[in-house]
């Protein structure tokens, strides 16, 4: 076993204790850590009262004590008008805002449950999300008002947020009650119920506990070094668990500054950096490939000092390429699910400029890893397993649903790595998109990596398909820059002499974007539909 806590002690400064819950459990956590996010905020209002926590989309500032005199009302609010309450169910749909944050924090406070959902999904697979989680409330963007005309007919109450672009969404929703609402979120009570990003049909509700969310945000402020001299982005839909934790909580707790936008665009992204002198960036893949794309154009960020990047795989290319471009900045490569609550690996230093690039780094502190293979065995450094994870920023549950992947407190990830001698987690692919080619496994990761070291390479994925001999083969799309003429052929003749025959690709399209699915990942179901004709 792989244990963080003994890993990060030479790397970082950092206590842990044993905390026991209302139901008797232990738990390994931080001393001191708040019950909750509307708690952390409360103390970072008492350091920095007249700071500025948020710019909303539009440029408007909002200090630290303006943002939680606006939770305070809309608690109130919901608490006096709406009942809602310590376990209330409460459905968020809004977009990156300063009316999200205010709702989330609000929720957060009275210990109710929010259920974020995406502002990306069609209103079928919203209603879809609504029906399997057992919505009690919801709190929408007008935009989205009229999707929810079902739910007030059978009782569930909407309350939408309105004309937020010329003003503030809720400023209609005040209760003249004799008392504000108290802080009722305790530290294992269930914060958020955040659906993983399959179908909508095979989904999962993962529960989320206050202390899954303030383990998880201290162990990124004690890693990444995030203080109150820290500015940052939200461009990606602020939903996701990155969004909620490893940005809005975590500089709410630090005393950072945060800057939303309500629609990715890298240009706007890269122009807040330049004027607004951003410290710190965290997003995916994905994300950074589009901001490389724009690198020539902002040649020069210097207050940027460090990303950080997770949700997929992140090839070493790419890495180096973000390093040739900002050479002072350093690069965390994160591993994590929404089940580990956002981190469960980070890498210590700078990935771009180490021996172990293409590693996600160590646990974190208060979390164990272990690989197993498909007998459930455990398996030595060196040997690819599957990844099984267990710690405090690890779910408890799944909502309604019993899954062989969670037991005895350990969560099978369902990603294929391993562990190097010196404690490094490297992971080579998700279980399902592994390569089984006539008894020869390929890692999809390591053919991309290949791939992306050919000049001209923008993006790429790799996907099995079916075949006739060999039962599934390798195959390839490929985006490659604008004027390129990068064929499939040529493609294949550059990695005749880095990696096996048998990896390469038997099937190579040339694509204007990689398919992504609505969470921003790499669509690699809809990539298989490409090779069927």
């Amino acid at each position: 076993m792989y244990y963080g806590t003994e890993l990060w002690k030479n790397q970082i400064s950092f206590q842990l204790i044993h905390q026991k819950l209302a139901d008797g459990r232990e738990i390994v956590t931080f001393p001191d850590i708040p019950c909750n996010l509307y708690e952390a905020l409360s103390n970072t209002t008492m350091l920095y009262p007249d700071k500025i926590a948020i710019i909303d989309n539009f440029g408007r500032p909002y200090s630290y004590s303006h943002l939680k005199e606006k939770i305070d009302c809309f608690s109130s609010y919901l608490k006096y008008r709406h009942g809602i309450e310590k376990k209330s169910r409460v459905a968020l749909m809004l977009y990156n805002s300063i009316e999200f944050c205010v709702a989330f924090l609000s929720l957060s406070k009275l210990g109710a449950i929010t259920i974020p959902l995406p502002t990306k999904y069609k209103e079928q697979e919203v209603n879809s999300l609504i029906s399997k989680s057992d919505v009690q409330y919801i709190i929408c963007d007008r935009d989205f008002y009229t999707w929810f005309r079902d739910c007030e007919n059978n009782g569930i109450p909407v309350l939408s947020s309105d004309d937020a672009q010329n003003g503030y969404g809720f400023s209609a929703c005040r209760y003249a009650s004799v008392a504000e609402a108290e802080s009722n979120g305790d530290l294992d009570d269930t914060s958020i119920l955040m659906f993983t990003s399959g179908t909508t049909s095979q989904s999962k509700g993962v529960v989320i506990k206050n202390y899954n969310i303030m383990h998880a945000i201290v162990s990124y402020q004690k890693i990444l070094g995030i203080t109150e001299k820290d500015i940052s982005i939200i461009p990606i839909p602020i939903y996701h668990i990155t969004g909620l934790v490893a940005l809005l909580g975590l500089f709410l707790y630090a005393g950072g500054t945060l800057y939303l936008h309500k629609y990715f665009n890298p240009k706007r992204v890269l122009s807040c950096v330049k004027e607004h002198h951003v410290t710190f960036l965290h997003a995916s893949p994905t994300v950074f490939s589009m901001l490389l794309a724009e690198s020539q154009n902002f040649p020069e960020l210097p207050s940027l000092k460090s990303f950080a990047c997770g949700s997929s795989n992140m090839p070493k290319e790419k890495i180096r390429q973000i390093h040739a471009w900002l050479p002072h900045s350093a690069f965390h490569t994160v591993y994590g699910l929404t089940e580990t609550t956002s981190p469960a690996a980070i890498f210590p230093g700078d990935a771009s400029t180490s021996i172990f690039i293409g590693s996600s780094g160590f646990p974190v502190p208060g979390t164990c890893f272990k690989i197993l293979d498909e007998q459930g065995c455990e398996l030595p450094p060196g040997i690819v397993g599957e990844i099984w994870i267990s710690g405090t920023v690890v779910l408890d549950s799944y909502y309604k649903t019993d899954t062989p992947s969670l037991k005895d407190r350990w969560l099978g990830t369902c990603d294929l790595g391993y562990f190097n001698s010196e404690g490094y987690l490297f992971v080579v692919d998700r279980k399902k998109d592994m390569i089984n080619r006539g008894g020869e496994k390929i890692w999809s990761f390591d053919v991309e990596n290949e791939i992306y070291k050919i000049k001209h390479v923008e993006d790429t994925a790799v996907v099995g398909i079916p075949d006739e001999i060999y039962g599934e083969v390798a195959a390839a799309v490929v985006k490659v820059s604008p004027g390129a003429s990068l064929t499939e052929d040529m493609i294949k003749q550059s990695l005749t002499d880095k990696i096996a025959k048998y990896k390469i690709p038997a099937r190579i399209i040339i694509v204007d974007e990689i398919p992504v699915t609505p969470n921003g990942k790499v669509d690699k179901q809809t990539i298989k539909t490409l090779f069927q004709s």
